[in-house]
């Protein structure tokens, strides 16, 4: 007999029996109307959980996760206000019952048995995955990934108190909100969810403004490994700038109590509490869970006996607020509209074609408020004597700093992030006198966590913002892409469009920095970003493009809402010269203001019929090649994709026509470079002879070596010689 059946009869029984388990009285904490709306969310969330494991014994549901054992989080909900931005574990199907009651028009049998049935007509997700989360109920739908939500949501709450001073013309949180983060206690002690605390704690010992519940839901176990009894108090009870506050979640008084407490403290003192919450795991992991395999008997059964729907009956008989029939009444009648509405919600159209599925890849434009650019005597203000040095060619990073001004004095909801941004002006000084220029409320200063810098970006953009985190190098992004991957570029695709977490995200990486840092300063392998759906992902070679490309980039982000990753070349940063010593000839002039170089715009030098197909640094050295190669007769044009992804086929077909062979040179390493869709485009729509020259498989050396495994210009010309020779 399935665990599930065995704890409903088992709850019918001991109700109508009286063999209720025994607990503390219930208190004034809660009028008898409230505590009754509460049970009632729970009966409802025990329910729908039932029938998803029928649904999906019948062939009718996908995923069964549950939230039975963790009723008490509908106590959580009714002690919080519904306009409290709540980062949900997957096991809180209660919460979301309880906080649809104190929204009219919401429907959360019919919306969340959709969901179950994954048809199109979910409202939160469209069909595309069996998630918790609403629009109207401020609760952004969450994926599966260990504790990847904390990061966003210590973003979300810092965004509060920066939008006092620094109001978003797109913003959503309320001035005296909250935002509420739920997870396992198994997933507390995940690397994510460790940094996102830590950083919380690192925010309030400072007494910056932090509004952050964190509730962590403590059944005692992950899958099949048990929690250390204590450990969870142990570890978060005393950590410095954090308030604890414990609750028995079996208890809905005394878990709304502290939930309660826990949301004024918060709402008041605006920093970050830890609401740690005692609760049972009912059913196993999942429907396809026999935890009958890893625990004994006595054990899920205890937990069965403590079922909170029974501690909930007990407390409200008891005090005289409901019968024994009248308990039974509202768990049949909720029983009886899940089985109702899931006959119903299984005739419901499902995503049926790849179309279908995509169609939330990418979010919906928004409307902005027109701007006519920063005025003449803001920029004066703000570039001082930079204004005359703008009519003399310059470096990249020069170019990049200029661009941020302007983009930050014409959008103010732009707020940039990241390891020494701010005072120091960045490792290469593309930030440098922002902090002068804005402030730091806008340049902000983190401490060294890349996950929480992606989070904070994220959170930020929840709230109206558009971030610009920095990742200082390439190679450090690594311990943190699941905050692009799982988060960022998801958000939009299991929300439908209805959330969104638009950003510019700027890494410095790539290689050929002289003889400096070896491989976790000049990584060069894009793959980590490439296959991410939805991710505009862009790579400026001259300082021109780069600032003409940064302003795309914040358009992309404002109006299109899109997830941006700006990838700078490290080695172009300071690049003056490009033939000879002191010929500046990598050097050039700021770009208007309004001038920008739109997604998918490939450049073009020469007109010649070897056509060199590259980016980046790539560019700077087939431009070097190409001189060498004219000095012998043989005629180039040099096309910079500039756009890695998606990647530009239109633009780079139309500047191949008139070529007669191809030469991709690609500076990352051959396994998963851009040069094997390149090869694929080309040996698909094109014609052409062509061929690659990229990085070898290895890793970057220290030294004299620092460039050994990537093209140079001789061997990029090298390359271009054979190719044109071939028969």
């Amino acid at each position: 007999m399935d665990r599930a059946d065995i704890i409903d009869k088992a709850f019918r029984d001991k109700v109508r029996s009286g063999a209720l388990p025994t607990g503390q009285p219930a208190t004034d904490a809660l009028a008898p109307h409230d505590a009754v709306e509460i049970f009632h969310a729970q009966c409802l969330s025990r329910n729908l959980d039932r029938r998803s494991r029928k649904m999906q014994a019948e062939g009718h549901g996908y995923y069964t996760i549950g939230s039975s054992g963790h009723e008490g989080m509908a106590a959580v909900a009714a002690a919080l206000r519904p306009d409290d931005m709540a980062f949900l574990h997957y096991r809180d199907g209660a919460f979301q019952t309880m906080r649809s009651a104190r929204v009219p028009g919401t429907t959360p049998a019919w919306d969340m048995l959709l969901s179950f049935a994954t048809s199109t007509e979910d409202p939160m997700s469209g069909g595309r995955h069996k998630v918790l989360g609403s629009k109207s109920l401020a609760i952004p739908p969450q994926t599966s990934t260990i504790a990847s939500h904390l990061p966003k949501a210590v973003g979300a709450a810092y965004s509060i108190g920066l939008a006092k001073r620094h109001r978003p013309e797109h913003r959503v949180l309320a001035e005296d909100g909250l935002v509420m983060c739920s997870f396992g206690d198994a997933s507390s002690n995940h690397s994510t969810a460790q940094g996102a605390i830590n950083t919380a704690c690192w925010t309030s010992y400072q007494s910056v403004p932090l509004p952050l519940l964190f509730v962590c839901e403590d059944n005692g176990i992950g899958i099949s490994t048990r929690t250390p009894q204590g450990w969870v108090a142990a570890n978060y009870a005393h950590k410095p700038g954090l308030k604890y506050f414990h609750a028995d979640a079996l208890d809905i008084y005394d878990t709304y109590r502290a939930a309660r407490d826990a949301a004024e403290y918060v709402r008041s003192r605006r920093k970050p509490a830890f609401l740690h919450l005692s609760m049972v795991r009912l059913y196993g992991h999942a429907g396809s869970d026999l935890q009958q395999a890893y625990l004994s008997k006595d054990i899920f059964e205890g937990w069965e006996a403590d079922d909170p729907l029974l501690h909930s009956a007990r407390l409200l008989i008891d005090a005289g607020v409901l019968s024994p029939d009248e308990v039974l009444a509202i768990y049949q009648d909720c029983e009886d509209r899940c089985t109702r509405v899931a006959e119903q919600v299984v005739t419901r159209p499902r995503l049926r074609t790849a179309s279908e599925v995509m169609a939330s890849l990418l979010p919906p434009a928004r409307d902005n408020t027109p701007t006519n650019g920063p005025s003449p005597e803001d920029r004066a203000s703000a570039f001082g004597s930079d204004l005359k040095a703008m009519a003399s060619p310059q470096p990249m990073n020069k170019l990049l700093n200029w661009a941020l001004t302007d983009l930050m004095l014409e959008h103010g909801e732009i707020i940039m992030m990241g390891e020494d941004v701010g005072r120091k002006g960045g490792v290469y000084g593309v930030t440098q006198k922002l902090t002068e220029r804005f402030g730091p409320d806008r340049m902000i200063d983190t401490l060294l966590d890349e996950q929480s810098i992606l989070g904070l970006a994220i959170g930020m953009a929840h709230n109206g913002f558009v971030p610009m985190p920095e990742i200082q190098f390439l190679a450090y992004l690594h311990n943190a892409e699941d905050q692009l991957r799982g988060e960022a570029a998801t958000l939009p695709f299991f929300s439908n469009g209805q959330f969104t977490n638009p950003m510019v995200v700027r890494i410095a990486g790539l290689g050929y920095q002289k003889g400096f840092g070896g491989h976790f300063h000049n990584d060069n392998s894009l793959a980590v970003l490439r296959d991410i759906p939805g991710v505009v992902i862009a790579c400026p070679s001259r300082g021109d493009d780069a600032a003409m490309m940064m302003r795309e980039c914040v358009r992309l982000a404002r109006e299109d809402q899109r997830v941006v990753v700006m990838v700078e070349p490290i080695a172009l940063y300071p690049m003056r010269d490009l033939l000879d010593a002191k010929d500046g000839g990598w050097m050039s002039t700021y770009p208007a203001p309004d001038r920008r170089i739109a997604l998918g715009e490939v450049g073009v030098e020469g007109d010649g019929p070897l056509a060199l197909l590259t980016y980046g640094n790539g560019r700077y050295l087939s431009t070097q090649a190409a001189h060498d190669l004219a000095a012998e007769g043989i005629d180039t044009r040099v096309i910079d994709m500039r756009w890695l992804a998606p990647l530009p086929e239109a633009g780079i077909l139309s500047a191949l026509e008139g070529a007669e062979k191809v030469l991709i040179v690609d500076e990352c390493r051959s396994t998963g470079s851009q040069s094997e869709a390149l090869m694929a485009l080309l040996h698909e729509r094109s014609d052409l002879p062509h061929a690659r020259i990229a990085a070898e498989d290895s890793f970057i050396a220290t030294g004299p070596a620092y460039a050994a495994t990537m093209p140079s210009r001789e061997s990029i010309a090298e390359a271009a010689r054979t190719l044109w020779s071939a028969t």
